[in-house]
């Protein structure tokens, strides 16, 4: 479900590179400890800025844990005890990862695609909300709140929002790095450990929270096939570690 905004026509992906060179897929098994995934990460990111890598999408779940990212205030995190906390260079607060979510590192050449942060950012929300419209959610962006938003109805209490999807990046020699996260299926109660994003008045959810039993496979093959709509083709990578 491609944003119009992005591409009117709807004749090729918005954020496609101009050789369409296909982006590397890769998706990790298990669990992948957070400091060496960032390290892999960066190194992976430093490589395809110098030309010695191809672009990849790095699919993998963390042991839960929290990160703190470069706007992130110290009263936000409610539970510093709860879980191990990790400083993080990306744009953002605090974000829980942990089992059931599927974390998206996404390591793209915009000098290859497109050198405009704002269009990689609105690219991003409308990869995660095509990958929504898969399930039949309809995934919203809100003005001022970063992240991907469902809005929950029930006969007898008023409408409320919740975020399923984070977005958080980093751009070096227009690379960039860190990404997105998608709740499949995790344990929701991690999250009060903190105030996700800064936000108090709205609430999270996931795929499986909304009735959908979503296992992590449907869920990347939903990423995949609009990742493709968005940002053009992929090809199977084998992951940075």
């Amino acid at each position: 479900m491609l944003d119009r905004s992005l591409n009117p026509g709807l004749t090729a992906p918005p954020f496609a590179r101009a050789d369409g060179r296909p982006a590397g897929w890769a998706v990790s098994p298990g669990q992948v400890p957070y400091p060496a995934a960032v390290q892999a990460m960066e190194a992976r990111a430093a490589a395809i800025a110098e030309g010695r890598a191809g672009e990849c999408v790095w699919l993998l779940e963390h042991p839960p844990l929290y990160t703190a990212g470069v706007s992130a205030k110290p009263s936000d995190l409610i539970d510093p005890d709860r879980f191990p906390v990790f400083q993080t260079g990306r744009g953002g607060q605090f974000t829980y990862h942990g089992p059931g979510q599927r974390v998206a590192y996404v390591m793209l050449d915009l000098g290859a695609r497109k050198k405009d942060v704002r269009a990689f950012v609105a690219a991003l929300e409308a990869w995660l909300i095509g990958a929504l419209a898969r399930f039949n959610v309809e995934g919203q962006i809100r003005d001022g709140r970063v992240g991907v938003w469902v809005e929950r109805r029930t006969p007898s209490a008023p409408p409320r929002e919740d975020k399923i999807a984070a977005i958080g990046v980093k751009l070096r020699r227009w690379v960039s790095f860190h990404g997105v996260a998608l709740n499949v299926e995790p344990d929701l109660a991690h999250f009060s450990g903190i105030v996700p994003c800064g936000v108090t008045e709205h609430g999270v959810t996931s795929l499986v929270d909304l009735g959908l039993p979503v296992t992590l496979d449907e869920a990347d093959a939903a990423l995949r096939a609009s990742f493709t709509e968005v940002f053009g083709p992929t090809v199977e990578s084998q992951p940075p570690i």
